[in-house]
């Protein structure tokens, strides 16, 4: 381990995989940069991380629940737990001292929790959604979401942000409508798979799976997509398609299919190559998983989780400026999304994102504070 080493620890939010995901390539950097990491989260975003980390240690740290409805507005089931959500924070920035406290921390990352500011650390806030989409009759709002993020954001030393800065962009206006935090920094992509793409490229072949379905999100709309997919699967026998259900730690498995494999979870070594050899992939569009299929070249089939206005603005952004395609939940049929021939395409400037993120974390040698 260097001798200026920081003790960091990096807190993603517990809302699905994909905070957890996007972490892997900087907590990879950071520990080849000779840091010392411990993980910090709870629920199924520590879990992959530990399996990612396994040497790394970890605290199991709660996070806000929130109640996702099985329709209607997400935004609107939000605002009426809103009471809960500050408090949460609160009760999160007394945690965080504690935890910070017995780990000696030098860093802080958060990946998208609002509660970990700290005045006697050095503390980095990671998000993509600057400002915060707002449903149709909302629109209004938009600019007072942004200014209370905002005034979160200023907290925090730093706010990285997983985008290139400028055009073209992955984000669109989740991260470029408004101006950049003062305390902004883009820090390109953030992949899982940056590291072992270029390891495994003797396991890429022709014949992959007609269909690759990756489930992801929290439930209840985790369980109802999965569920259309399987009914239409069971309706339509002879495709030939993989479904990884985005469960890691379940150990339950479904009943077998004619023609289709399904896991609950897959280790990445597993996964990359399923992923570069099927002919459509179809999937949420969580940021986290758009980033992973640019980065390595892929577009898909989005499928938006119903009343996420995050998502669905992707989704639709996608399709409007990348040539990605977007269907409505309830208006997936899966005959008609499928697209044999459908390979890699070029990927996203995967070389310039890696050294965006990597001169953040090399000035953390420089910003990291140690005087606790």
């Amino acid at each position: 381990m260097a001798e200026n080493f920081l003790r960091i620890l990096v807190c993603p939010l517990d809302w699905g995989l994909g905070h957890a995901t996007r972490c892997v390539p900087v907590i990879t950097k950071m520990v080849e940069e000779g840091h010392q990491v411990t993980l910090a989260a709870d629920g199924q975003a520590l879990g992959f991380l530990r399996s990612q980390f396994p040497d790394l240690p970890w605290k199991r740290f709660p996070g806000v629940t929130i109640r996702y409805p099985s329709a209607k507005s997400m935004v609107l089931k939000m605002l009426l737990q809103l009471p809960g959500i500050f408090l949460n924070i609160i009760l999160e920035n007394q945690r965080i001292k504690k935890i910070a406290g017995e780990c000696r921390a030098d860093v802080i990352l958060s990946d998208n929790r609002f509660g970990l500011w700290h005045k006697k650390i050095h503390t980095i806030y990671m998000t993509h959604q600057v400002m915060i989409k707002a449903p149709d009759r909302l629109k209004w709002a938009e600019p007072w979401l942004y200014r209370i993020h905002l005034r979160f954001i200023r907290k925090y030393d730093e706010c990285w942000i997983p985008d290139f800065p400028g055009e073209p962009n992955l984000s669109g206006d989740l991260a470029h409508q408004y101006p950049v935090p003062p305390n902004g920094l883009f820090i390109g992509p953030l992949s899982r798979f940056t590291a072992i793409r270029a390891s495994i490229k003797h396991r890429e072949q022709t014949g992959g799976p007609a269909l690759m379905v990756m489930i992801s999100g929290p439930e209840p709309q985790r369980s109802i997509f999965e569920n259309i997919i399987l009914r239409q699967l069971m309706e339509n026998p002879g495709i030939n398609a993989v479904i990884l259900r985005g469960l890691p730690g379940e150990v339950r498995d479904l009943p077998a299919m004619e023609g289709v494999r399904i896991f609950n979870h897959l280790p990445d070594i597993d996964l990359l190559p399923m992923i570069l050899n099927a002919n459509t992939i179809l999937c949420r569009s969580g940021y986290s998983t758009i980033m992973d299929l640019a980065t390595l070249g892929r577009k898909a089939v989005l499928v938006a989780t119903p009343g996420q206005t995050e998502q669905e603005y992707l989704a639709n952004y996608l399709q409007e400026t990348a040539q990605w395609k977007s269907v409505n939940q309830n208006d997936l049929i899966l005959r008609r999304v499928m697209d044999p021939g459908n390979g890699p395409d070029e990927s996203v400037e995967t070389i310039r994102g890696e050294q965006l993120l990597y001169a953040a974390v090399r000035r953390l040698r420089t910003t990291g504070r140690r005087d606790k």
